[in-house]
């Protein structure tokens, strides 16, 4: 499992090498709280802040799911989760009394907590610009947010909801992300935002299985993040087929088997791709409802020694191959009618990577091609968006030298660890959901707040 490549982090769990590890001032990563059906939503009370209308209609909506609501801290009680509703910041001296009450706060927080900011942009998706005043607070949230995720601890965690223009706080899509964000489903999630704009309205009738009965397809999934994908997504209810290369097929059938799954062989890059996966989910399912382009590849050199074949592959895996596919599923009666595709980026496509621009260069043009897409996906009461993966323990990172590796892990600012394969599967799996309504064509940084991209 990927898991035990981190050896560090196993080591850890002796409490007598936890216990030198503190003594030499070395790095104790926490072991963090990911999500398990049946467990509760969040290690303890959640404590909602804010002083304007949104805060108690959020709070009431928190009440609800059966959550114990704070509005005011109980001085020594542990608190399993901080909703900061900032949508009302007018100027710069608005985010004084939140953020101090926020703070104050922060030493209640416990062991895998969650920090939720739910504010407004600076800018609304249809370029509509607030005051000078506002716009500057609105963005204050931002480096707020980040700031304050990074002087975490013991796993927690801090992420926030950006409200875009007509989107009020108990929205469907704002109460989708908040429960993911607070969930352990998100827990190597950190520092990030998500914009949620208007939406269908729609929520998924089982927050447990929020794609049950949809007919899902993951390229790339036999092994790795595409499985893991495969695997969460059957978990949640989906009616799964895998996809990979003829070359992979005996791992494809062993992951199909395991999570009763059907499977396709398929080179992604055939110009017919497209039609086949659509015929093998049309005569198994009937229709095709998610699709998620996991598959790629890498041919790392850098740029001076890069040639032609090198940058063709990986551009053709990883984005050529993805934009053919979407134009046969988005020409297909058989497209289910509210699709959703999410596609696999990477932060090296965000912030670039010494020796990987063939690859940097086609992740990036993923987050393009998303971008541009959203539209077409919403005039089909779908959505599309992308998922960045940062530092995952894969047999990719394994590869790695240790002292480079080691590092990597070590270095994340406060989980001081590398991310799960599930951890991006989940993030995936949310956004495949109509939990994730009104979210379209963004980018969601799976990462742990690495110090790569933005």
């Amino acid at each position: 499992m990927a898991a035990a490549q981190d050896s560090y982090l196993k080591l850890l769990s002796n409490p007598l090498a936890r216990e030198l590890a503190g003594r030499l001032k070395l790095p104790r990563p926490a072991v963090l709280r990911r999500y398990r059906p049946g467990d509760p939503l969040l290690p303890g009370p959640v404590l909602v802040l804010g002083a304007g209308d949104s805060a108690g209609t959020l709070a009431s909506a928190l009440l609800d799911w059966g959550l114990d609501v704070r509005r005011h801290a109980t001085p020594g009680e542990r608190i399993g989760g901080i909703v900061a509703v900032l949508d009302d910041v007018a100027e710069p001296g608005d985010l004084a009394a939140p953020a101090l009450a926020l703070g104050a706060c922060l030493r209640q927080l416990a062991p895998g907590g969650r920090i939720v900011t739910v504010s407004r942009p600076a800018a609304a998706s249809a370029g509509a610009a607030a005051a000078p005043a506002a716009a500057a607070a609105r963005q204050g949230v931002d480096g707020l947010l980040r700031s304050v995720a990074r002087e975490l601890r013991a796993g927690a965690t801090g992420n926030g909801i950006l409200l875009d223009d007509g989107v009020d706080a108990t929205a469907p899509g704002v109460l989708g992300a908040l429960r993911f964000l607070l969930s352990g489903r998100s827990a190597y999630v950190d520092g990030q935002f998500l914009l949620v704009g208007p939406g269908t309205g729609t929520v998924p009738a089982d927050p447990d299985r929020p794609v049950a009965g949809r007919a899902a397809v993951v390229t790339g999934a036999a092994r790795g993040i595409g499985a893991a994908i495969a695997e969460v997504l059957r978990r949640d209810g989906a009616l799964v087929t895998v996809v990979d290369v003829p070359a992979a097929g005996e791992q494809l059938a062993a992951v199909a088997n395991r999570i009763g799954a059907t499977a396709l062989q398929l080179d992604i890059t055939r110009p017919e791709a497209g039609a086949r996966i659509l015929e093998h989910a049309a005569g198994r399912h009937g229709r095709l409802d998610i699709v998620v382009h996991n598959a790629g590849i890498t041919r790392d050199k850098l740029l001076a020694n890069m040639d032609a074949d090198r940058w063709n592959a990986v551009l053709e895996v990883n984005l050529a191959a993805q934009l053919r596919m979407n134009e046969a599923f988005l020409a297909s009666d058989l497209l289910g009618p509210a699709p959703r595709i999410v596609c696999l980026a990477s932060t090296s496509g965000i912030a670039g990577n010494r020796g990987q621009t063939n690859y940097a260069a086609s992740k990036a043009g993923v987050i393009g091609m998303v971008r541009a897409s959203a539209p077409v996906l919403a005039g089909r009461g779908g959505a599309i968006n992308a998922v960045a993966p940062g530092f995952i323990e894969t047999d990719m990172t394994a590869r790695m030298p240790p002292a480079a590796r080691e590092a990597a892990r070590r270095l994340l600012p406060s989980l001081q660890q590398g991310g799960l394969p599930v951890d991006v599967a989940e993030a995936v799996a949310f956004l495949a959901s109509d939990a994730a309504d009104g979210i379209n064509g963004q980018t969601l940084r799976v990462c742990g707040q690495s110090l790569v991209g933005a």
